[in-house]
């Protein structure tokens, strides 16, 4: 019996969540939805341009990775997570509050360094466009690598974003696959984002060959197969991985999970931020395929918490999951979902 049912790879995020009008974010000339990387000064001139006045900056730990295994933690999973902060404030805050979701981290705080942020930009249609600074983040190496932690784990769960160090990051990719092969852990990748399997295809693809699950959306399964249409990606991605989760926003997500295919329907919502849907449905579906679920079973569930963090503003859920995520089952014994 392990330990932890998650542990995570990947950069160590706070996140700072910013909601303005269209007027101000037209004024920034960023394009809409996207997340670019950006330096220190840049990132601070962008903070202080928000810091007074009338809008509200609200920190919550995370980074794409950690939001999943917050996730799972907060349905009753057992977590741990590898990445680093610095020992500014915002480090300082990440380890505290880690320490506080039961996650077990290590001692993550690099002395002199500054911690990785995100800003989500958030506007009132419910889009966000994110502005990160990796900070120390960056520096994730193969000698940050926990064997203990991912030996004693049932999964291991990697960020796309950390193969966008090719100095780095990918070697810590290569050193934490090395040891979960090497313990019988389980590996899970999520793409991140889109430009991820575009720019760095062949540290990615690499990756794939040693991956029991991926993590994908619509856009990221067309980059990964080079297919029009999610339905042929769905299908080409039979031959690169064997089992599957391909989340298409409203339209639900496609499932292929120990042989078994399905299709499981969205849930219906007024969303207010899109922040963390995809690190969400990972997180809580790595909770049910732990917890004895079937794969359609915690899929249904995994969409009903997404509707529910996408409802809100931020990337953790702030009402009780535990509670949501029986009302999801109680749903789907209704409606007999997982053909």
């Amino acid at each position: 019996m392990k330990r932890y049912d998650i542990c995570g790879l990947g950069n160590a995020i706070v996140d700072i969540f910013l909601q303005i009008q269209d007027d101000e974010f037209n004024a920034l000339g960023y394009e809409r939805g996207t997340m670019r990387l950006v330096d220190l000064d840049d990132q601070k001139t962008l903070l202080n341009r928000f810091a007074k006045g009338t809008h509200e900056l609200q920190l919550v730990s995370g980074g794409s990775v950690a939001n999943s295994v917050i996730a799972a933690s907060q349905l009753g999973g057992q977590g741990a997570f590898i990445g680093c902060v610095g020992d500014d404030r915002y480090g300082l805050h990440y380890a505290e509050e880690f320490q506080d979701l039961r996650i077990h981290m290590g001692n993550p705080v690099i002395v002199g360094e500054n911690t990785g942020t995100c800003v989500a930009i958030i506007t009132p249609d419910a889009e966000r466009t994110m502005r990160t600074c990796l900070g120390i983040s960056s520096h994730l190496s193969d000698r940050h690598i926990d064997e203990d932690r991912i030996a004693q784990s049932t999964w291991l769960f990697i960020e796309g974003y950390v193969f966008a160090n090719p100095q780095t990051g990918q070697h810590a990719i290569r050193k934490a696959i090395e040891v979960a092969k090497k313990h019988g852990t389980k590996i899970a990748v999520t793409c991140s984002e889109q430009f991820i399997p575009a720019a760095f295809g062949d540290a990615f693809g690499e990756a794939l060959k040693a991956t029991d699950l991926l993590f994908c959306n619509a856009p990221e399964s067309l980059a990964i197969t080079g297919k029009e249409t999610t339905t042929e990606a769905f299908e080409a991605l039979k031959a690169i991985v064997p089992n599957c989760v391909l989340t298409d926003g409203p339209h639900g997500a496609h499932v292929r999970y120990q042989g078994q295919e399905s299709h499981v329907p969205a849930y219906a919502c007024q969303p207010k931020d899109l922040t963390g849907a995809g690190d969400m449905f990972a997180g809580a579906f790595l909770f049910g395929i732990t917890h004895g679920y079937d794969a359609a079973i915690a899929a249904r569930g995994a969409n009903y918490l997404c509707s529910k963090v996408i409802s809100q503003i931020g990337a953790r859920l702030q009402d009780d999951a535990v509670a949501l995520w029986r009302e999801a089952l109680e749903e789907t014994r209704a409606t007999d979902v997982g053909g």
